[in-house]
């Protein structure tokens, strides 16, 4: 298992992960960005208010448990998204924020490195 390096809105975090976990959580991160997107342009083609869109919730659990929320209701556009991430294990428990875009380019170079 190879090391995922996330890098947080302040600092960064190293994780065991699983690169068909990281394949998962890519596609996941691409639907939430396409939704994203989709809403922006509805926002800047009508007055009206969007659909609500369901969050995106991930989770690993492998020695680990890592999991990444984010609700796409709360941000204009994929550029202005965060995510919440909660990792634990028996000894430590660390929540934080990044940025959307910051998360998807951290998956990426990690599957390039390890695909």
């Amino acid at each position: 298992m190879s090391q995922l390096n996330l890098n947080l809105i302040q600092g960064s975090v190293r994780i065991n992960f699983d690169p068909e976990a990281a394949q998962d959580l890519q596609k996941h991160i691409a639907s939430l960005m396409s939704s994203l997107k989709a809403s922006a342009i509805a926002a800047g083609e009508r007055q009206s208010r969007p659909e609500p869109k369901a969050t995106m919730e991930y989770r690993y659990s492998d020695g680990i448990f890592f999991e990444v929320f984010c609700n796409p209701n709360i941000y204009p556009s994929p550029f202005a998204a965060k995510v919440l991430l909660t990792i634990k294990d028996d000894k430590i428990r660390l929540t934080s924020e990044a940025e959307l875009t910051q998360l998807r380019e951290d998956i990426d170079r990690y599957l390039e490195s390890n695909g």
